[in-house]
């Protein structure tokens, strides 16, 4: 035990900026996070069709920067919801919608996992009935 705590004295330095990390992403998700969860469309989870901004063939460049854009944000906000998963924060929460922002296989069956499970669910919806939003749809069971 005293060895751990020695450790923390050397690395005082280290665990301030983990603190400090800490603290930023809490309020940024604070933040950010109910913001972009009212803005899902309602049916989001049930449509086989996500709700993505499709540029034409000729801003091949953009879509490219765009998706680079919001595979490492969500790759950040996937670290930060699980350092939140023991830290202070909305840890599955932040993890949903870093997921939603990944481009990977199998992503639509993550969502529709993650958005089934009733914390998660519940707390979404509760966000955006205070922002006067309709609930969530939840994807059917046969489409799992």
């Amino acid at each position: 035990m005293l060895s751990i705590w020695s450790w923390f004295r050397d690395h005082e330095s280290l665990m301030w900026a983990l603190g400090a990390v800490s603290l930023v992403t809490f309020i940024g998700t604070l933040i950010a996070g109910p913001i972009l969860i009212v803005r899902i469309p309602p049916n989001y989870f049930v449509n086989r069709e996500h709700h993505r901004m499709e540029w034409s063939t000729r801003h091949v460049i953009g879509t490219l920067l765009v998706r680079t854009a919001r595979n490492l944000l969500g790759g950040v906000l996937l670290v930060a919801g699980l350092l939140m998963l023991v830290i202070p924060g909305q840890g599955l929460v932040t993890i949903l919608l870093a997921v939603m922002l990944i481009d990977f296989p199998g992503k639509l069956a993550t969502e529709r996992w993650l958005i089934s499970r009733r914390p998660i669910n519940r707390g979404i919806n509760w966000l955006r009935w205070c922002a006067g939003r309709p609930p969530l749809q939840l994807p059917d069971k046969t489409h799992h």
